[in-house]
């Protein structure tokens, strides 16, 4: 029996190392909402470096393998995908803003908060860089402040601080042109077109994190191939956002030249034999390595494997450990830290983030999924993005802000948007939407290096009253 198209959603997470799609649509039991996954399907990424698309071709190549692939499974066509973006130039900053309302004898209203988020796109920042995520954390009305919900509270002067981030410009644009031009070669099948464009680790968080996580306050780390993302939440608000540019191809790179074997050789050793704990492995325990042609095989320590795999994981976790205090929220991670990503699957990760942080940790697998062979397939840390940009399409990043808002962008071609927001019922399959708001855009981009140094990423930058005049 094929599936109502108009109940699909699908998810395409362009990773450094794989592009994954996944197929899903929501089925509800006692009023419990659990995900069934239709279709899942994977292709090696080559064009893409830490989180960035650097081979528009190679990349386009992935995403069609990936997409046929899930399509197959799940007997439907697909053309609409909701993405995922990274790479180590995304950047996150604290911005307040306020408008007078124009009815201050009435209470607060859904509008006014979707007013003070439509004048956060409007902010002007450095050229280069483009606003993808405007996310609300504490509001204040007239004098009371630390409002989680202002709607319905009676006030003249409505303030919120948010989260603004930003992606540099020509990044997002390369993710873009990937998506219009995947299966634009035949003449059978229509073009792909992007809904929703979600950070990665926001979109893990929809998979992997539960409410009460987010309420307790947890760090969400998402070690992907290219990039180690991180996403703090606390009273189910995201308040820190950061992204390092070292992740699971670091410790491929750190084992071919510890142990002096191939690229292939060396991502082998890690997926196969790769720990975080030295102690699993005795002193003698070896592996044979296929050498140069011509060349015996070499021996390969697994012990010195894991030496080399645990120095990288230490010099990550206390990268993670630097942010989690910069952000502030140090203490009040009642939830600890969540791994998520390919490289959450190593041995021993756990206890060396343990040490590091001295917080609780745990392995974030995409849960709620309906149990299939399918759903076997992504319940992995490796598929949290995947699965989280499809309960994007039933999920609101913020229930806060009555439609997930995101700049529109046109690059030519279809026509397709860059970038899509929706009511959280959108739509995974189906080539109709209606038209939505355009939003303008700016743009600044530090380098992970300046953001890691600069200690005023936190800092209020004051009041925007243009809605005032």
């Amino acid at each position: 029996m094929i599936p109502k198209q108009e109940e699909i959603i699908v998810g395409l997470d362009i990773g450094s190392t794989k592009v994954c799609a996944v197929a899903g649509r929501l089925v509800r039991s006692n009023d419990h909402a659990r995900l069934d996954v239709l279709g899942v399907g994977k292709a090696v990424s080559k064009g893409v470096t830490k989180g960035s698309v650097v081979n528009i071709g190679q990349t386009v190549e992935a995403i069609n393998r990936a997409v046929e692939e899930a399509a197959g499974q799940a007997n439907i066509d697909i053309h609409v995908v909701n993405v995922s973006f990274s790479g180590q130039n995304v950047m996150a900053r604290r911005q307040h803003g306020s408008i007078t309302r124009t009815s201050p004898g009435d209470e607060v209203v859904a509008d006014d908060i979707d007013h003070l988020v439509n004048d956060m796109y409007r902010s002007v920042l450095p050229a280069g860089a483009e606003i993808v995520h405007v996310l609300p954390m504490d509001f204040t009305v007239d004098s009371e402040s630390n409002i989680d919900y202002p709607v319905g509270r009676i006030g003249v002067k409505l303030e919120a601080d948010f989260q603004v981030i930003t992606a540099q410009t020509s990044s997002a644009s390369y993710t873009r042109k990937c998506i219009q031009r995947a299966r634009a070669v035949s003449l059978q099948k229509e073009p792909l077109e992007n809904d929703k464009f979600l950070l990665a680790p926001l979109a893990s968080a929809l998979a992997v994190l539960t409410e009460e996580e987010k309420h307790a306050g947890v760090a969400l780390v998402d070690i992907g191939g290219g990039t180690t993302e991180i996403a703090i939440y606390h009273k189910n608000v995201l308040r820190h956002v950061a992204v390092i540019p070292y992740a699971g191809n670091s410790l491929t790179s750190d084992l071919e030249v510890g142990c002096r074997v191939l690229p292939t050789q060396a991502e082998l050793l890690k997926t196969k034999f790769g720990s975080a704990d030295p102690t699993d492995f005795r002193l003698n325990e070896v592996v044979a390595v296929p050498n140069l042609s011509g060349r015996p095989p070499k021996d390969i320590l697994l012990k010195n494997v894991a030496l080399v795999i645990e120095a990288r994981l230490k010099e990550i976790a206390a990268m993670v450990q630097a942010e989690i205090i910069r952000s502030g929220y140090r203490e009040k991670l009642v939830g600890g830290v969540v791994l998520t990503g390919g490289t959450a699957s190593i041995s021993g990760i756990e206890r060396i983030f343990e040490r590091v942080t001295g917080l609780d940790v745990r392995i974030g697998f995409p849960d709620q999924l309906e149990h299939n062979v399918k759903a076997d397939l992504v319940s992995d840390p490796a598929f949290a993005t995947a699965v989280g940009l499809v309960w994007a399409g039933f999920k609101r990043l913020d229930d806060r802000i009555p439609l997930q808002h995101a700049p529109l962008h046109l690059v030519g071609g279809n026509g397709a948007s860059g970038y899509g927001h929706g009511t959280g019922n959108g739509n995974g399959t189906s080539g109709s939407k209606e038209p939505e708001k355009k939003k303008e855009k700016g743009g600044g981009i530090m380098t992970w290096l300046q953001k890691f140094l600069n200690d005023d990423i936190g800092k209020e930058l004051g009041p925007d009253d243009r809605y005032n005049q």
